[in-house]
């Protein structure tokens, strides 16, 4: 059965797509800062307007942040098709930074952008919209799991060099993502079990057998575009919008 959560603004029951959601929608999470800003904020009811300046300016850091994340990350992803396939320490490096970048940069948008990243989405045709949603749950269990409870080489298969004439130059972004077994998540109490195991179906279903750099395609595709519409309509969820 689907865990049902009550949002904590609005009251209504809601089925979470992410572990620590707290709001059945963008527009509940964004009112719900709002309405809390200076309760979270005091220095901001303190000070009043004058401080106002400085937030302006803390605002234009955060999407200077932002900004240098989605280029760190898209320099990351390109490397993909720079490292040689013979290099397999560096290759497999470059692949654990490109999840780390991905994951974190989308849970940045999807925090602190809801309503631009909510937006992104919607547009989106509803087959590819499922699609992106799988690949991040599923580069979230690479995250949550690779280096920790798995090695690099147990999630990439390599491309064999009886696959290709100079496989060795062969981009790392051709390399495919392993089918893999059910995880031990023994460990983990039961709904964080619930929520792993929820994060393994989706790379089963939308990562294993298919190529590295499709993935990472699809999600810095994905990312630039909300960071684009976040930058275009300034941060949502700041009081006085």
């Amino acid at each position: 059965m689907a865990e049902m959560r009550a949002c904590e603004r609005c009251g209504t029951a809601f089925e979470p797509k992410r572990e620590h959601a707290r709001f059945c929608s963008a527009r509940c999470r964004v009112a719900w800062n709002r309405e809390n800003w200076n309760r979270v904020n005091p220095h901001q009811q303190r000070w009043g307007s004058e401080n106002w300046a400085e937030g302006a300016s803390e605002r234009r850091s955060e999407a200077s942040a932002l900004g240098w994340a989605i280029i760190a990350m898209r320099d990351t992803t390109e490397r993909l098709g720079k490292v040689r396939a013979s290099d397999r320490p560096q290759a497999f490096a470059v692949i654990g930074e490109a999840v780390w970048w991905v994951t974190i940069v989308d849970a940045t948008l999807f925090r602190y952008h809801p309503e631009a990243y909510e937006d992104t989405l919607a547009g989106l045709p509803a087959a590819e919209r499922r699609l992106t949603e799988g690949t991040f749950t599923g580069l979230r269990f690479v995250r949550n799991r690779m280096g920790y409870y798995a090695d690099h080489a147990d999630f990439i298969q390599p491309r064999r060099a009886e696959d290709a004439a100079g496989a060795d130059w062969t981009p790392i972004s051709e390399w495919t993502w392993q089918s893999l077994p059910l995880p031990t998540v023994e460990s983990l109490p039961p709904r964080g079990q619930e929520w792993e195991m929820s994060r393994y179906k989706a790379y089963q279903d939308h990562l294993a057998r298919r190529t590295i750099g499709m993935a990472f395609d699809r999600a810095a595709a994905f990312l630039t575009l909300a960071a684009r519409t976040a930058e275009g309509a300034g941060r949502p969820g700041t009081p006085g919008r």
